[in-house]
């Protein structure tokens, strides 16, 4: 089946289109945050776009095992982004304002691989060594959390 996102930009090409995703917070039981460094070699953090007929936790759950082969549970939701701060240019033109949910994975499983065409590398970031090539969305979403991080109980991976 096509990709819906597809269908709707043979339809305005590359004009400007809301589009909702869900990002996650995964971090090992020192505090740091998993990252995957995307096919344009940036790093950010695990997720996507919601398919069609598809919530917010099943949209974080199907990403981040595609994106890692890790399967989590006990997703917290952290907030949702939306609004001018989130409007975007991408590499091939298309423009998008992202709402995007950010979620805490509070329990992982599994393997990292990198077996997703989306992927280049799984790596653990403290937050004070962030890789220099993160990109702003994601560096916001992680400021958020770190500003907040007292307010989600259990918030490192059990």
């Amino acid at each position: 089946m096509r990709e819906y996102i597809d269908i709707i930009r043979e339809k305005i090409g590359h004009d400007l289109l809301i589009v909702t995703g869900s990002n996650v917070i995964i971090q090992d039981d020192k505090g740091n945050y998993l990252l995957q460094q995307r096919k344009n070699g940036n790093w950010g953090l695990l997720g996507g776009l919601n398919e069609v007929g598809e919530s917010l936790e099943e949209t974080a759950i199907r990403e981040v095992y595609e994106e890692s082969g890790l399967h989590i549970t006990q997703l917290q939701q952290i907030h949702t982004f939306s609004g001018k701060n989130f409007i975007f240019k991408l590499e091939n033109q298309d423009q998008i304002q992202a709402v995007s949910t950010l979620f805490l994975a509070e329990k992982s499983s599994g393997q990292t691989n990198l077996k997703s065409d989306e992927t280049l590398d799984l790596k653990y970031f403290s937050y004070a060594s962030l890789p220099k090539n993160i990109e702003a969305e994601y560096m916001n979403y992680l400021s958020y959390f770190e500003k907040n991080k007292n307010n989600f109980q259990n918030h490192r991976i059990k």
